[in-house]
């Protein structure tokens, strides 16, 4: 049986939206299907007790910086062109999280998903805007009233919420993180133990083969 990797996620944090970009030629090498799971990052922050590393580091020396260096080697290594640290972060996604369960329900989450990314870290939009997401959505020829309208259904509501609050049950403390069954790996610097791990479940794939420089593709479809 095929692999499945489940991905914690929420537009909110950068290193989320560079693990998408390796993760799809992970699952062309090892035949997993990548499982996205939208998230509320602050909510597990709440429910953890922890902190963004800007507050929690903020004040030790040389730390972030440290941080920047090691983002800008990722990039370079996995060839990803257009990322840049978006000049409103940190944004509020709540609106856009739900608006990505919504637009799922709408079956544009493909179109949506890569909408928003671009948006939130290519393009540098203030996506806790909602006139700033309307925008956005239709420039993508997305129907934004209608996604915008969706988010309020409370059920709607309810799935980010459990979606939330079962990710914490298995242990998720920060985004992304990453499970392949029952093993759970945190930060996008694991992804080579998360293919590790597809790879085990799924023996007959070919070895592992470096993307060719330059390529950073998005997310996989979802299946």
């Amino acid at each position: 049986m095929p692999p499945t990797i489940d991905v914690i996620f929420d537009f909110g944090s950068p290193n989320a939206y560079l693990a998408g970009k390796v993760l799809p030629a992970i699952a062309e090498r090892t035949g997993a299907t990548v499982n996205l799971i939208p998230c509320l990052l602050g909510g597990i922050f709440k429910a953890t007790n922890n902190r963004s590393p800007g507050e929690a580091f903020g004040e030790v020396k040389g730390k972030l910086a440290y941080e920047g260096l090691e983002t800008r080697r990722f990039v370079a290594k996995h060839g990803i062109t257009g990322f840049r640290m978006n000049p409103n972060f940190p944004v509020n996604t709540l609106l856009i999280m739900r608006g990505l369960i919504a637009a799922r329900r709408a079956g544009v989450g493909d179109a949506y998903l890569a909408a928003v990314e671009r948006a939130m870290w290519e393009d540098g939009e203030k996506m806790d805007d909602p006139e700033v997401v309307r925008r956005v959505l239709d420039a993508a020829g997305l129907d934004s009233a209608a996604l915008i309208a969706a988010t309020q259904d409370p059920d709607l509501k309810a799935e980010l919420v459990a979606n939330t609050e079962a990710a914490v049950a298995r242990g998720v403390f920060g985004i992304p993180t990453f499970f392949v069954g029952d093993e759970m790996f945190f930060g996008k610097d694991r992804l080579g133990q998360v293919e590790e791990a597809a790879a085990e479940v799924s023996p007959a794939r070919a070895p592992a083969r470096r993307p060719a420089p330059g390529r950073a593709p998005g997310w996989p479809r979802r299946r």
